[in-house]
């Protein structure tokens, strides 16, 4: 049960277009939509800031750094409902989703430019920075305009993943699950 009790319809006028807007036909409206929706300048806000338009990186790419952020923080709804919508359509293999919550960022069957995406948000969450070795291999792949918005991406979806976890939003039906810790031989 989240902590706060998520909106139901019918919604404000206000709100009932903005999530017949972001939501995909058919497709009831995401928990914490809803939950947002009981604060209405948040959510505004919220859809403002977002970052799901066709911007300066690839759709692959983007859901490299969506998954990463989210998997690194803990985020398990926001993680699960990106996975569900996306993972397929960006061409993620099941070993590149599980990988996105426990593998390293320089797995080789990760390219070369989203090695670099991944070591850049593991260092935004771990040292709250990039350091310098991880900023060279984002710049030998990506333009100042791209790595500006890989930052605000992560920073973003880091928002994200504190509105999730600290409304403890149950995951939505069809919402993956992290994937078990690997075993090793």
């Amino acid at each position: 049960m989240p902590r706060i009790a998520p909106a139901e319809a019918p919604y404000p006028p206000q709100i009932a277009a903005a999530l017949d807007r972001i939501m995909p036909p058919g497709v009831a409206p995401l928990v914490l939509f809803r939950t947002m929706a009981r604060n209405p300048r948040v959510f505004e806000r919220m859809f403002a800031g977002g970052l799901l338009d066709k911007g300066a990186l690839s759709l692959r790419q983007r859901e490299v750094v969506i998954g990463r952020t989210t998997a690194r923080l803990g985020a398990e709804y926001e993680w699960g409902v990106h996975v569900a919508f996306f993972a397929e359509k960006v061409g993620f293999s099941a070993e590149e989703v599980a990988a996105t919550v426990h593998g390293p960022a320089d797995a080789p069957f990760w390219s070369a430019d989203e090695q670099a995406l991944l070591a850049a948000v593991d260092d935004m969450v771990e040292q709250r920075t990039i350091g310098d070795r991880t900023w060279a291999k984002l710049a030998a792949h990506f333009d100042e305009t791209q790595i500006l918005e890989v930052i605000a991406l992560a920073g973003y979806y880091h928002t994200i993943g504190f509105l999730c976890r600290a409304l403890d939003l149950p995951l939505e039906s069809y919402g993956v699950r992290f994937p078990a810790v690997p075993r090793h031989a």
